[in-house]
């Protein structure tokens, strides 16, 4: 039974989901959380992260759990980003190029998309910025088109939803349709994505 020390106490409950939180590397689903806290179930761990939102939200805390990439996770708030990033002293090097932010907005508005298709788009060779996505983990390969030669298809990854603060590929905002847009392909009268397989 928690007691009434402060009103900022964490019963043992939400203590030990805000640990298993704390120290997890990637967006945890509710079920996975509920198990690592020893929570009755996923509907448990639920209602316990919207308690432990209020309270970081009520004390003026630096973090917040966020849902992300299908789960979740905690994350410093936005004011606090230029400072935590300075504290880190992260090299420069992690930044995207202007071309591999092109390839990887292709890829997430388009997919699944094979690398002609982005090409195409681009106007120039794309091989080199989809292997250094790969090697990030922010795409991957999705399967194959069943078009001549059945190339690879590429999609997005979680790991590119929890990096761009998505819980899903929908929450992108939408594409403001001009004559260079990032459209359904013209040729299919369904407008669809084309034809691949896993």
């Amino acid at each position: 039974m928690p007691s009434q020390r402060g009103q900022h106490q964490r019963s043992e409950e939400l203590a030990r989901l805000e640990a298993a939180l704390f120290l997890a590397r990637e967006p945890l689903a509710a079920r996975r959380l509920a198990k690592l806290a020893r929570l009755a179930d996923g509907t448990r761990a639920r209602a316990l992260i919207k308690e432990l939102r209020r309270l970081q939200d009520a004390s003026g805390s630096a973090f917040r759990v966020e849902q992300i990439a299908g789960g979740y996770q905690v994350l410093t708030r936005g004011p606090f980003g230029p400072w935590v990033r300075r504290l880190l002293d992260q090299p420069p090097g992690n930044r995207l190029s202007s071309a591999a932010l092109e390839t990887l907005a292709i890829v997430a508005y388009r997919q699944p998309v094979t690398r002609a298709e982005i090409e195409s788009i681009r106007g120039v060779g794309s091989e080199e910025m989809l292997r250094q996505l790969l090697d990030r983990d922010f795409v991957a390969i999705g399967g194959r088109a069943v078009d001549l030669g059945r190339p690879n298809v590429y999609v997005t990854t979680r790991r590119f939803l929890a990096a761009f603060g998505l819980t899903r590929i929908e929450d992108l905002p939408p594409v403001d349709p001009g004559p260079e847009a990032l459209l359904p392909n013209q040729g299919d009268p369904a407008g669809g994505d084309g034809d691949f397989s896993p």
